[in-house]
């Protein structure tokens, strides 16, 4: 991995965000590549990737993302990147490229990103949806009223309709998110969560307990029980959501090959009201 990527000046968001999971998806032929440099222009008050002032983009980045995945006989490619506020387009336009590069290479792949806000602009999304990866990715983090707290120049409104458009206008795409529980978040504040993430019509969600990365970082409010994850991931799936991962070591890409199996057509992503209209 490392002779792949980091040798050939890429970057893995494995790394960077020190996932706990890195063996098991490697062995699962998964890897997350983190694009657009490894230096974000916001300050999440709970993310381990380093920010500031971030480098030009590398105009031959998608064609080494892609290299490195083919010559890892990767089955499912996920691409995120850093927050790129300092680009017009977010970064948009990088994103696809590389999941057409990665098409070229391995087409048998299941290409998922997993996408900043691009700072509300349609234009900018509509740009990663016209490339047509498979899973259409971005994470809430945590709930409404924690955001001013651990997402600084983020909004939940414009990451639940972030995930509303890509359900409206392309609902072959699998949209997914992610949340992190033990930061100080209520029972029903995570209820009102996922109803919001449900009509929005995302239908993958992942849950995991927020560790963190250093001491300045954010704190832990708490340590959750692993059957209190059960708990959630049943309330998610009550409220409507298709498939969830949750347990206290589940990351965004935990498991994506196999949940994307799962849910990877585009009727397994209608409610279940639609499903009984269509039979009749």
């Amino acid at each position: 991995m490392r002779g792949l990527t980091y040798a050939r000046g890429l970057s893995t968001v494995c790394v960077e965000a020190r996932c706990p999971n890195r063996g098991e998806c490697y062995d699962a032929g998964t890897a997350t590549f983190l694009i657009l440099g490894d230096c974000c222009t916001r300050d999440c008050d709970f993310c381990a990737v380093r920010h500031g002032s971030p480098q030009p983009v590398h105009p031959d980045e998608p064609a080494l993302v892609a290299d490195a995945a083919a010559k890892l006989g990767l089955r499912h490619v996920v691409i995120t990147s850093v927050t790129r506020d300092d680009l017009a387009d977010g970064g948009s336009h990088a994103f696809a490229a590389t999941i057409r590069a990665l098409r070229e290479r391995s087409p048998s792949s299941v290409i998922e990103v997993l996408i900043p806000d691009f700072q509300g602009s349609r234009d900018a999304l509509e740009c990663v949806i016209d490339a047509k990866p498979d899973v259409i990715g971005h994470n809430l983090e945590t709930v409404a009223r924690l955001y001013p707290v651990v997402r600084q120049g983020a909004s939940y409104t414009r990451s639940v309709e972030l995930l509303r458009f890509v359900g409206e206008a392309a609902p072959e795409i699998v949209s997914k998110s992610g949340i992190m529980v033990g930061l100080g978040e209520s029972k029903s504040e995570l209820s009102d969560l996922f109803h919001d993430l449900v009509t929005a019509r995302c239908r993958v969600l992942t849950i995991g307990q927020y560790l963190q990365p250093t001491r300045k970082h954010h704190p832990v409010d708490r340590y959750v029980p692993p059957d209190e994850f059960e708990e959630l991931k049943n309330m998610a799936l009550n409220a409507g959501m298709r498939e969830v991962a949750a347990g206290p070591l589940v990351r965004s890409s935990y498991r994506a090959g196999e949940i994307f199996r799962l849910v990877g057509s585009s009727r397994s992503l209608l409610p279940a009201d639609e499903h009984r209209s269509d039979s009749g």
